[in-house]
């Protein structure tokens, strides 16, 4: 299956989860196409979509939030997996999914969502994101759990492959 994988990120943490879900895909057999949100115009001779965001602040990403209103009706005919990524220290923070998250597992019947920690780095962050950094007193380091996030790809592909076969099947 032909699938798109795209991913809404600041300073590039959420992008190399997106990478990552990308290659787990490929190696299982399917055609992967990686794009940023706001580069996505159409879903044409695409299969499914995997689509993530960094969360700022409770919300994803803008350029995400675009994408799913410009082509929500395409989506809602595909399947599709969300996931964000943004929780950070140790335990993870802020607890809960995105704020957007409920309305667009409802409005696109996702097949699945995850939240994924993130990774703050202090050095790349401009004088605003520094202080929303200081007031929520989050934590610098890397919390992208490799593991899971590789083995939420295994099922996502697992998935693809029972769906390319029910689409076999219906054409017999």
């Amino acid at each position: 299956m032909r699938v798109l994988v795209t991913v809404a990120s600041r300073h590039g943490a959420t992008r190399e989860i997106g990478d990552a879900i990308a290659e787990v895909l490929c190696h299982a057999g399917h055609q992967v196409e990686l794009a940023e949100p706001e580069d996505v115009e159409t879903l044409e001779g695409v299969d499914a979509v995997v689509l993530g965001s960094a969360v700022y602040v409770g919300r994803w990403a803008a350029s995400a939030r675009a994408m799913v209103d410009r082509l929500a009706h395409g989506l809602s005919r595909r399947p599709v997996w969300l996931f964000s990524s943004g929780p950070v220290g140790a335990p993870l923070a802020p607890q809960g999914d995105a704020e957007e998250i409920p309305s667009l597992m409802a409005r696109l019947e996702v097949r699945g969502h995850r939240t994924f920690g993130g990774r703050l780095d202090l050095g790349g962050l401009g004088i605003a994101e520094r202080a929303v950094v200081a007031l929520v007193r989050a934590e610098e380091g890397d919390y992208r759990p490799w593991p899971q996030i590789e083995d939420w790809a295994r099922l996502i592909a697992a998935d693809l492959h029972q769906e390319e076969a029910r689409a076999v099947r219906l054409v017999r």
